[in-house]
């Protein structure tokens, strides 16, 4: 499917039109093949509508050097296409879910969460080398990756692996993996993006609680559609879009972060299942893990629930994040935050 031709920054949209829906973007290749999966949603829902693409870069694609835990913001990949959906020029903006920060600004609200691709992370290893799986990698093996909840987490199951950040697109980290000489063992990645790029050759290991011993991203692998809070015509639009198991999932997900008054850049891991307990009726399990950026601490616990709209989401993800506190995630949480602020003063 053809993206709409001003996908750059230089060609924002106007004001809406009620045949025209201005959906918004951020620039990567990724992200264009994300919002590419919208929009066909969407135009087999409505063909009578026009769809229009407008991709631009956030302070987080414009800051390639930088690592992701050194920012203060938590709407790095978000801020500035907000702004243009409050201004009225844009009708949606369709993210990764993870990117969403869990507080959004008043006004908008997130429309539609689309079913989720595979949520796990991946271990992407030089294929000029032989290791097959997290535990093979030997002493002094280069671990690239931004993620304080994925270093966090690798340190406290392999404290033999080193850490260097790694920036850019997708492709722009593999390249970086593959070249000659470099610096870097291996990569960890979302599994998700690696699939929608049909890059899932290059998936060394699935990680998981089971295999690797990694819990990831909040929402990971989810698309989410914010939209102005109120835009009847957007919602109804998106009505036939939302896949309500990744919603509730989700949602639970966002509450524990949330809760906790984590982002980005604060190690909290999660692995979410809907587990059936009698014919048609399923329970929502969810694992979570929080850890210190050296990986000597740890809290973690799995619980599990009925969920059955947004607001049981809502509580079962505020109770996960009750039983964390309590054995001792906030104290983490808030060493991270002090740490933080002490190097930033």
């Amino acid at each position: 499917m053809a993206l709409a031709e001003n996908q750059n920054q230089s060609s924002l949209p106007g004001s809406s039109s009620p045949s025209i829906v201005n959906i918004g973007s951020r620039k990567s290749v990724l992200a264009l093949i994300q919002t590419a999966i919208v929009q066909k949603a969407l135009e087999d829902a409505r063909p009578d509508l026009k769809y229009e693409v407008h991709a631009m870069s956030t302070a987080g694609d414009k800051n390639q050097v930088t690592a992701l835990h050194d920012f203060g913001a938590k709407s790095l990949w978000t801020y500035e296409l907000e702004a243009l959906l409050l201004d009225g020029k844009l009708d949606l903006i369709v993210h990764s879910l993870k990117d969403i920060p869990t507080q959004l600004p008043p006004s908008l609200t997130i429309g539609a969460i689309l079913r989720r691709e595979d949520p796990r992370d991946a271990l992407v290893v030089k294929p000029t080398l032989p290791y097959t799986d997290m535990a093979s990698l030997p002493a002094g093996s280069v671990v690239g990756t931004s993620s304080v909840r994925r270093s966090a987490q690798i340190a406290r199951k392999y404290p033999h692996l080193r850490f260097a950040n790694v920036r850019g697109n997708v492709g722009t980290r593999l390249a970086k993996l593959d070249a000659e000489g470099g610096e870097y063992t291996c990569l960890i990645l979302a599994a998700a993006g690696l699939l929608r790029l049909d890059l899932g050759h290059r998936i060394t290991q699935y990680l998981d609680s089971k295999e690797g011993g990694l819990l990831h991203a909040v929402g990971q692998g989810a698309l989410g559609v914010e939209i102005r809070e109120g835009d009847q015509r957007i919602q109804d639009l998106l009505s036939t879009l939302g896949h309500r198991p990744t919603t509730l999932a989700s949602l639970a997900e966002r509450s524990l972060m949330r809760t906790l008054e984590g982002g980005c850049s604060v190690p909290i891991g999660v692995e979410t299942e809907w587990v059936e307990v009698s014919g048609q009726e399923s329970s929502l399990k969810m694992r979570a893990v929080v850890v210190s950026l050296d990986g000597k601490e740890c809290v973690e616990c799995e619980i599990d629930g009925k969920v059955f709209d947004e607001d049981d989401a809502d509580e079962f993800g505020r109770s996960m994040a009750k039983v964390l506190v309590d054995r001792g995630a906030a104290k983490i949480l808030e060493k991270i935050t002090l740490n933080r602020e002490i190097v930033n003063a």
